[in-house]
């Protein structure tokens, strides 16, 4: 796990970061970098469906706003103590702000400063907890499996049931979220679209997932979610992951920023020479607590569909069976 070490403490440096104040840490870049080491095919498609991408945003979207998709979700609860085995009110907290996070319902969308507000669109994505398990029975969408290990990593081993987690429901047919203890510090972590489906989906910090119960704040607003499953519907962290302005989340309509910001800044925050309005630090592909972020641009929305309408587009279509 060098690699991931490497990449926190490249931020952890270039940034002021103390363990006294908790900062958003989501180390789905790392995890995709080992991913597409291990997994060359991997690197392939992502190449592949970034030329994709491209190539659809230049053609007619394949759905619209006012007819979303609803996407099944299996939550796979991995708990040892009482604390991490959370409430199935929880549970449907979380899925209620995912769907105003994507439907651009949220109160606190407001709160987006006046130049960006005609950006914040809704995605025409939806969000249910299963109403059928994998061999098409009733189910509740919500896997729970009691474990022996302490704390997870980023190493997936959260996702298998012989290292004491929880077996992957079908990706082409589910969106997986893990909630365990997810330790190092790490809140989440997604895959990207393209890597094996026995690990596809999301993982989160049991005190990071929905709203009251065990969440902590400044994270307990669902929010730790919304911006894993937004690299799992293939957008990046809005700053490009570089330390010198060159990086791009590939978004035309999020301005470019040098760094990740955290906490609650005020706006304007200007770098990369980006003024007068500076970053878009309330978007949900930064790194700011829950209660400073609350939108997404029409072009990540693009993104988004774009990806739906190609690599996942299985999951669009077997969506009726679960």
């Amino acid at each position: 796990m060098a690699l991931q070490d490497d990449w926190l403490e490249s931020y952890r440096g270039a940034t002021p970061f103390s363990e006294e104040v908790p900062h958003r840490t989501c180390t789905t870049m790392a995890h995709n970098q080992l991913m597409m080491e291990a997994y060359p095919a991997f690197r392939r498609l992502l190449s592949d469906l970034e030329r994709e991408t491209r190539a659809r945003l230049a053609e007619p979207q394949t759905f619209a706003a006012d007819e979303p998709v609803t996407i099944p979700v299996a939550v796979h609860v991995v708990w040892r103590t009482d604390a991490e085995n959370i409430s199935d009110a929880q549970i449907a907290s979380q899925i209620d702000v995912l769907n105003a996070d994507y439907a651009a319902a949220n109160p606190d969308r407001a709160r987006i400063p006046g130049v960006w507000q005609g950006l914040s669109v809704d995605s025409g994505v939806r969000f249910r907890l299963a109403s059928t398990g994998p061999d098409g029975t009733p189910h509740s969408g919500i896997n729970r499996v009691k474990t022996n290990v302490s704390d997870f990593s980023t190493d997936d081993r959260v996702k298998s049931t012989a290292t004491g987690g929880a077996d992957a429901w079908p990706a082409d047919v589910y969106l997986n979220l893990w909630v365990c203890n997810l330790g190092g510090g790490v809140l989440g972590y997604a895959q990207f679209p393209g890597g094996p489906p026995s690990t596809d989906g999301v993982v989160i910090g049991y005190p990071y997932f929905g709203v009251g119960g065990s969440a902590v704040a400044p994270f307990d607003r669902g929010r730790t979610a919304t911006h894993e499953v937004g690299h799992w519907l293939n957008l990046r962290h809005i700053w490009g992951d570089t330390e010198d302005c060159t990086g791009s989340d590939f978004v035309a309509d999020t301005p470019g920023q040098r760094l990740p910001n955290y906490n609650e800044p005020s706006f304007p925050s200007i770098s990369c020479n980006n003024g007068p309005n500076g970053d878009m630090f309330m978007n949900y592909m930064d790194y700011v607590d829950d209660a400073a972020m609350f939108m997404f641009t029409s072009g990540q929305v693009a993104r988004m569909r774009a990806t739906l309408s190609s690599i996942r587009v299985g999951l669009l279509s077997s969506i009726s069976a679960a």
